[in-house]
């Protein structure tokens, strides 16, 4: 190791850059200072003797002359460019350089050994002069280390100094990608990796790597905890990374070229560790299954915007590369398979360009179903396919059935809790008469896959898992969640902004919507429709969707976007407003243009824009907000004119292309199904979601927004919610209802079914389908089960079941009222709800393959019956669901009234909680747990706050804060399971209430504090020490002084003099400049106030705990205070 000079005591970067090779020394390299390398001349990058030292010992039948050739061959590499050349020099040293000895047959030369690593020379080598020529001039680069194996330098270690501030990582990384790049290239031709560190950040990437780019290596084996701490970085990079085996490994798979015709764009990656570890577990799964023939390789679990599509990329390497032992796996096939078209172009840009780095063949995106099947009959291993999941969908002209039964087929399910299990669980009917009535058969898409690759190894890629992700694609492989990718810089934090809308009722309208449904009633409506009438009606889209409430919600949008962007005017930001339909989406729209049409003026960009004439020729003019959605066949003419009507799909493409340009005039979508999910644009900061979300989805949403962007910090999610004061009498209960939304789609607990609720739905689906066949006994049901029947003999069939329930005046007993009691019901009613009870467990169990075709086309047959039955509901009257929908639509808008969003967390300046305004704030807030939640949270900032000053007391209220917190806890998680409904909200509001109570008796014990210096005679700095002895000298049992009560106090004159006496000595200790960095007058301070102490009693025996806990409120005073 080299010696330092003489720094006086200073660290200087020289001694940490020994210490890192120290720390490589350890990992497995061996040190060599580059003033020892011998080198014909300064310019030359590599290290002979050792490339020649390895070449003679693993290739000993090739000539000195041959073996010179070789070297001379890697030593005058080029290529058209300078990435060129290090792409295509990574290639010879991954697989080999191609040479053709005297014997004539071409071989391959291998520059490095993977497979035996321990036959390689490893060095480290630092100050390693390298020349260049500038102007004429020769001047020289001096990395601090590279690492060289076989005498090649395959990567560039630029390190800063931990002491000094002003050096940095990026500086390191300037040095590589800037500095070196162009005056050096001839090194870095061989360079790939590039690593720099400052002590405290250490980071990977690779020499065209960008900075925000760089990742920290947070593991060094599977399973192991990653540790938060800066100063591990170091650690866990040398081993994780360095170790000789493990740098090979990560060398030779996990750094990504594009394909070499695409060597101008300069891209180059190396995995980072979520990826790395997450490919080799799933590798060791898939081989696992393959062999076994579970036909399950695993779940992975990758937060939105972690890089799971790169993840799928290495592991394709991985499966073509380093299998070939496993006969069953030889040279897989890969089936990616997606729900999204954008998920598909994204696939398509990466691999497409990939296919030298796959090793697989074909790269190619399928057209349909049938190309994929002729293409798999011809190919017997390899090849890369892409295709979204609905090439399995049903289709007239290529039924589902077997693709192909090979073994060694890899399917790869992007997003795996939507391409095979989402829409698993709707079946729809057709309403379409010309398709006579019949009922459109869905098979769940993991059974459709297996159907067309029966012996095909199925592997989930999710960043939103669910329980039937696992039973379909097998358990968790591994995880990489989403406050880990926050944590390690992939993406930045996501803040939550919930905003509440209070929804008011007119009781005269609900009064005047009951009586409606009444005459309905007495006008012939059966219950059932005026059932299913006020369930409509009470749906929340209908309160989403009320024109007062989208007025509010257009203006506080707006508020807060302009006041948003006009705070950081530097930073391009975008934002989306996500609705609950097309029709509210559209609304909403009209509202900002009624009240901001200047937002709807196409133009390039925006008037406070710089644009260059580059920049001009590619952009539109756009307006600054857009709705982005389909047409719907039913659209009116002036929403199906303003999506583009028949031009709809380019007007989406040209706005997609516009979102995605930082300076393109449109800044705000308005989206509610596109977009949300495989769309990713950095500059998007802000998300208002105006729409209830499933849990997985909820996630995908709001990762649209979590990407890194220059600038960007952190991304905020804002939500509007719904809060009904009062509600209609057989309304649903709006409160109970958004109780439900917050657990489960922002709660941390899966709603899918686990495997025991699978089995336990069957059970219930086949008791309940055996009654109905009970029931239909003697009918012949036949003509309906057989698909290729005559469509419209299945028509005729259907409408005489239907008569024969409708008409049926067989009346059957059944349970009520939790199966204590028994009633008697029309065979009609029996039927609906044994069909329905039937169709409930048949949406849990059919996903999973737990019902045969027959099974499931008698149940079919039996819902298509219901479904006739219930149409057939009024048709002796004039008045049916969708009327009485339309007349009490209307009487519900004019019954909702919306007062303007409330903020629930209020970020931005802390509040005064001290001030009549706060008080006055807090009564306004009316929802229980809303005051409480905003309560505690001013509580938690307001006792930070007085903490700085006066520690002591602060301590009190943390501490009596958190005791009321625990004990509201600990009452909720108690709440007795057996209170149900009415009774169990009750108990709830109660401890609510207490809660509430104990806190705001907290809030007014903190002001009576907070005021009593005034009584006491001191100012409120000087009662915080005055707080600090009275306090000790209760805890100790001293005597000090005599307590008198004055104007109702009690007071200490004794106390309060020695608490001025020691605010005096820190005034004038801190009139001297910068006196918080001489340590001189820090410890004069102490020095001088325990003398203090000493001379005035106190204590009146020495006790060093009691200076201590006195100096820790001096010390804490003068750091925040001074």
């Amino acid at each position: 190791m080299a010696k330092l000079h003489n720094y006086n005591g200073r660290y200087c970067e020289t001694e940490y850059e020994n210490a890192f090779l120290s720390f490589l020394e350890e990992a497995g390299w061996n040190y060599l200072p580059g003033s020892s390398l011998p080198r014909t001349s300064m310019r030359d990058v590599l290290y002979i003797d050792d490339m020649e030292y390895f070449l003679n010992k693993t290739n000993p039948d090739l000539t000195a002359d041959e073996i010179q050739q070789i070297m001379d061959t890697v030593r005058l590499a080029g290529a058209e460019s300078d990435f060129a050349t290090l792409h295509k020099v990574y290639g010879w040293m991954v697989n080999g350089i191609q040479f053709t000895p005297q014997s004539g047959l071409p071989i391959m030369v291998n520059l490095i050994d993977f497979e035996n690593p321990e036959k390689n020379v490893f060095r480290a080598v630092n100050q390693f002069i390298v020349e260049y020529t500038n102007n004429g001039q020769t001047e020289n680069r001096r990395p601090d280390i590279l690492l060289f194996v076989n005498g090649i330098p395959l990567c560039i270690v630029e390190l800063k100094n931990p002491a000094d501030g002003n050096a940095t990582i990026y500086g390191a990384w300037e040095q590589i990608n800037l500095r070196y790049w162009r005056d050096i290239p001839h090194l870095l031709h061989y360079c790939p990796l590039a690593c720099i560190s400052d002590g405290v950040k250490t980071r990977l990437g690779t020499v065209r790597t960008p900075y925000e780019h760089f990742y920290a290596w947070r593991r060094v084996n599977d399973g192991d905890k990653v540790s938060p701490l800066p100063f591990d970085e170091v650690q866990t990079m040398i081993k994780g990374v360095y170790s000789p085996k493990r740098f090979l490994e990560i060398f030779r798979d996990y750094i990504y070229f594009q394909d070499s015709e695409y060597d101008s764009e300069e891209r180059e990656i190396v995995c980072r560790y979520p990826q790395f570890f997450a490919t080799r577990l799933l590798k060791q799964s898939i081989i696992k299954s393959v062999v076994e023939k579970s036909g399950k390789g695993g779940t992975y679990f990758g937060a939105t915007g972690c890089g799971k599509t790169y993840t799928m990329a290495f592991l394709a390497r991985q499966l073509a590369l380093r299998c070939a032992d496993i006969k069953e796996i030889g040279s897989p096939t890969i089936v990616m398979i997606v729900d999204r078209d954008e998920l598909q172009k994204q696939g398509a840009q990466l691999f497409t360009k990939s296919k030298e780095f796959l090793n697989l063949g074909e790269v190619w995106v399928v057209p349909s179903r049938n190309a994929l099947r002729q293409e798999l009959s011809i190919r017997k291993s390899g090849g890369f396919y892409i295709c979204t999941i609905q090439k399995f969908c049903d289709r007239e002209d290529d039924k589902i059935g077997l693709i192909n039964s090979r073994a060694n087929i890899i399917c790869f399910s992007d997003e795996a809790h939507r391409t095979q299990i989402e829409r698993a669980n709707r079946i729809r009917f057709s309403k379409d008469t010309d398709e006579n009535m019949k009922a459109m058969v869905s098979k769940p898409y993991a059974k459709v896959l297996k159907e067309a690759f029966p012996q095909a190894t199925f592997v989930g890629f999710t960043g939103t898992p669910i329980d039937q992700t696992y039973q379909t694609f097998g358990a968790e492989i591994d995880r990489y969640t989403m406050d880990q990718a926050v944590a390690d810089g992939l993406t930045v934090p996501i803040k939550y902004h919930p905003r509440i809308a209070k929804v008011l009722l007119d009781q005269k309208k609900v009064k005047q919507i009951e009586n409606y449904y009444q005459k309905c009633f007495d006008d012939g409506a059966t219950a059932e429709d005026i059932e299913t009438s006020k369930k409509a009606m009470s749906s929340m889209e209908i309160i989403l969707g009320e024109p007062s409430r989208l007025e509010h919600l257009a203006v506080d949008i707006h508020e807060h976007y302009v006041s948003a962007c006009a705070n950081d005017p530097d930073r391009v930001q975008k934002a989306m407003i996500v609705c609950s339909n097309r029709k509210i989406a559209y609304d909403l729209l009209l509202k900002f243009k009624e009240h901001y049409p200047e937002w709807f003026e196409e133009k390039k960009v925006p008037d406070d824009i710089f644009a260059s004439e580059e920049d001009l020729r590619e952009l539109k003019p756009m307006p600054f907000i857009a709705m982005v959605a389909s047409v719907g066949s039913n659209d009116a003419a002036h929403m199906d004119n303003y999506l583009g009507g028949a031009a709809n799909s380019k007007r989406s493409e040209e706005l997609d292309a516009a979102f995605k340009q930082d300076k393109s005039n449109f800044r705000i979508a308005i989206v509610v199904d596109m977009w949300i999910t495989g769309f990713d644009v950095p500059s998007l900061t802000y998300m208002y979601n105006d729409k209830p979300l499933e849990r997985h989805l909820l996630i995908q949403t709001i990762s649209r927004v979590n990407r890194k962007y220059p600038g960007k910090d952190e991304i905020v999610i804002f939500s509007k919610k719904e809060k009904a004061i009062k509600r209609l009498p057989t309304y649903e209960n709006i409160s109970a209802k958004n109780d439900v939304f917050s657990e489960i789609y922002v709660g941390d607990n899966s709603i899918a079914p686990t495997a025991d609720d699978v089995q336990q739905a069957a059970d219930v689906f086949r008791e309940e389908l055996s009654i109905l066949k009970d029931l239909f006994s003697g009918y012949d049901l036949a003509p309906f089960l057989d698909p290729a029947e005559d469509p419209a003999l299945r028509y005729k069939l259907l409408a005489k079941a239907s008569e024969y329930v409708f008409a049926s005046a067989q009346e059957l007993q059944t349970e009520t009222n939790g199966g204590k009691g028994v009633s008697r019901v029309l065979f009609k009613t029996y039927f609906l709800k044994t069909v329905k009870r039937m169709r409930a467990a048949y949406d849990i169990c059919q996903p999973f393959g737990e019902i045969g075709k027959e099974e499931s086309a008698l149940a079919q047959c039996f819902m298509a019956i219901a479904g006739f039955v219930r149409k057939m509901n009024g048709t002796d009257t004039e008045v049916d669901t969708d009327i009485m929908n339309r007349r009490v639509a209307k009487m519900v808008e004019e019954a909702l009234r919306y007062n303007a969003p409330e903020s629930v967390l209020e970020d931005g300046e802390p509040e005064d909680i001290f001030s009549p305004e706060y008080y006055e704030k807090l009564s306004d807030v009316k929802m229980p747990a809303s005051k409480l939640e905003l309560l505690v949270k001013m509580l938690r900032k307001q006792i930070r706050e007085y903490g700085k000053t006066n520690q002591m007391a602060a301590k009190k209220y943390q501490e009596m804060l958190e005791e009321t917190i625990q004990h509201y806890h600990e009452r909720r998680k108690h709440l007795a399971t057996e209170e149900a409904g009415e009774a169990q909200e009750q108990t709830s509001e109660e401890i609510i209430r207490n809660a509430t109570e104990q806190a705001l008796r907290i809030l007014h014990e903190m002001n009576e504090d907070h005021e009593s210096f005034r009584k006491i005679g001191l100012t409120f700095e000087e009662k915080a020490f005055y707080d600090i002895l009275m306090t000790l000298r209760n805890e100790y049992n001293f005597e000090c002084g005599k307590d008198k009560i004055v104007d109702g106090v009690s007071v200490n004159e004794k106390c309060r003099s020695l608490a001025k006496k020691i605010k005096k000595i820190i005034d004038t200790k801190s009139s001297f400049a910068d006196w918080l960095n001489n340590q001189n007058i820090r410890d004069q301070l102490k020095f001088d106030i325990k003398v203090c102490l000493i001379k005035n009693g106190y204590p009146p025996q020495y006790s060093p705990e009691v200076f201590r806990k006195v100096m820790e409120q001096v010390e804490n005073f003068a750091e925040h205070n001074v």
